[in-house]
């Protein structure tokens, strides 16, 4: 089904000569991701700078970006932290905005229980009339969210999808098996696009799309078409820019891949530090 496309990006958040958010740099950043083939946008995600932004920031950056790309495409707030009550809170006010749905990552820092876990999406979720994407990414928060807690999860009525970044394909097979019609599982690594596909995944909440949309709809197009072999190819082909992307601190990589493709986003916020000359370079080969 893919409730929000089968591409979907974590959109970095653009910004200008002072680090402030840039809305016309914003509007081509979605024209263009539109255009290669993104189907629906996470916004204020990690990929999106979201610790540096303030509340007021995401706020109006959700609201714009609603303004802006309503019916081109499914927008998905990012609301999550670690901290229950301000994720509550700050999920509520997202709700009248306009923006499809959320997507909440795991409790970072604070290492809770598994029952803690889903303490905090039940308290969320049921706090929230949008749809909820989960989002389980252990190499960032610490803590990864079992299966178990996932299929509990998925048992709330609008807990629709994981963003799922732990890496771990049997955990990811076990979620796709045993989870109730309508919950559905995204890749959150686009190096592991074609094999999540394989075991029964719908899509990816890529970053790699940002400059090589066009190319992975066409590996997930010739998937889904029964190409497998021509499927196969395209991801190895892609497989440098899905891995060279994440050779420095994100975003910082991809914010200079679209300079290189005339699409300024401008630099990243401290404590991400600007690539020197040879991180540049690094990331121009790849897109040779």
């Amino acid at each position: 089904m893919a409730r929000f496309g089968r591409l979907v990006t974590a959109m970095v958040t653009p910004f200008n000569d002072k680090l402030e958010i840039d809305y016309e740099k914003t509007e081509r950043l979605i024209d263009h991701l539109v255009a290669t083939g993104s189907e629906g946008l996470v916004i204020s995600g990690t990929t999106g700078e979201s610790p540096t932004l303030s509340r007021a920031e995401k706020l109006d950056l959700f609201k714009h970006v609603v303004a802006y790309a309503k019916g081109k495409c499914l927008i998905i707030a990012g609301t999550g932290s670690n901290d229950t009550a301000s994720s509550v809170e700050f999920t509520q006010a997202v709700q009248s905005i306009g923006v499809d749905a959320v997507m909440v990552v795991a409790p970072y820092y604070s290492r809770p229980s598994q029952e803690g876990l889903y303490g905090h999406f039940k308290t969320l979720a049921e706090a929230s009339r949008l749809p909820v994407m989960l989002y389980n990414v252990p190499g960032r928060t610490a803590v990864n969210m079992t299966a178990e807690t996932t299929l509990r999860l998925a048992q709330l009525p609008n807990v629709v999808c994981i963003k799922e970044a732990s890496g771990n394909l049997s955990q990811m097979a076990k979620i796709i098996e045993h989870a109730p019609d309508g919950f559905e599982l995204y890749s959150g690594d686009d190096s592991l696009t074609l094999p999540i596909l394989a075991i029964g995944g719908v899509g990816i909440v890529s970053v790699a799309s940002h400059v090589i949309g066009e190319q992975m709809t066409q590996m997930m197009d010739s998937f889904f078409h029964g190409d497998l072999k021509g499927a196969a190819s395209l991801h190895r082909k892609l497989m440098p820019v899905f891995e060279g992307l994440f050779a420095y601190p994100s975003p910082g990589p991809t914010k200079v891949a679209l300079e290189k493709l005339g699409i300024d986003v401008g630099g990243v916020r401290l404590p991400l530090a600007p690539l020197n000359e040879q991180e540049k370079a690094f990331v121009h080969s790849l897109l040779v």
